[in-house]
């Protein structure tokens, strides 16, 4: 029978290596319980946005949770890949969570609440032109700034305040909205940050719908507007018009 040269020091390690097992099989049930937590909670917040197709910080923080812990969950699911952070307080669900696919003019909206939808994109909505736009373009009297999202590319053009009419809000299906410019005005706007916008040239690559324009609206809102730009766009436009079967042979 082999020999026990230090029975006290033998002792201390048997209980070494027991307090490691103790501890690892409390660590395996404190990340299951975690797990477990987690998972709830993120349940708890599918409950609670599911219809949204977006959602702000300030709709999970009305209830009587620790707004610093909500912050950090978001914060946890965001590099989990189950939420997308769209900017600072402004989330969506992550497919395959989501159940409404969020629209892009919403979304441009509520990147910008003092923004509207406007300009090529806004044509192209109206089916006033038939280009397609891979960008969603927006006008707002703030500075200019482009986003890119896993939801897509959100330029936000500045106009002065003066600028900022000629839109209503559009429905955009799934119980979606947003504040979208009428064509007339989308045309203006498109021409005011085009450099050379009023050039007929500029006017005819657009290969402009008429159908889909009031020429009455354009001019009462070039008049508006009161800049030349904008006044000699309108004229050329209106002359197009009336010059529709040469028009559409180019």
């Amino acid at each position: 029978m082999p020999s026990i040269r230090n029975p006290s020091r033998q002792r201390w390690s048997i209980a070494v290596f027991a307090s490691e097992r103790i501890h690892k099989r409390l660590n395996v049930a404190t990340t299951r319980h975690l797990w477990q937590i987690t998972a709830m909670k993120f349940q708890d917040l599918i409950a609670i946005v599911v219809e949204e197709p977006v959602f702000e910080t300030g709709l999970l923080l009305a209830g009587p949770g620790d707004p610093a812990h909500v912050r950090r969950q978001l914060s946890r699911w965001v590099r989990a890949g189950r939420v997308q952070q769209l900017r600072r307080g402004l989330y969506a669900l992550a497919p395959p969570w989501r159940k409404h696919i969020p629209h892009p003019f919403l979304v441009a909206n509520r990147l910008a609440p003092d923004s509207y939808v406007s300009g090529l994109s806004a044509l192209a909505f109206a089916h006033a032109i038939p280009k397609y736009v891979a960008e969603v373009i927006s006008v707002t009297a703030r500075r200019p700034h482009v986003r890119k999202l896993p939801l897509g590319r959100y330029s936000f053009r500045h106009l002065k305040a003066g600028l900022l009419f000629g839109y209503r809000q559009v429905d955009l299906g799934e119980d979606q909205q947003a504040f979208v410019a009428a064509p007339e005005k989308a045309l203006l706007d498109a021409v005011h940050l085009q450099p050379g916008g009023d050039d007929e040239a500029y006017l005819r690559e657009l290969r402009l719908d008429f159908d889909a324009l009031c020429m009455d609206t354009l001019g009462a809102f070039a008049a508006r507007c009161a800049t030349p730009k904008l006044a000699r766009a309108a004229r050329h436009v209106r002359d197009l018009a009336d010059r529709l079967p040469e028009y559409e042979t180019l």
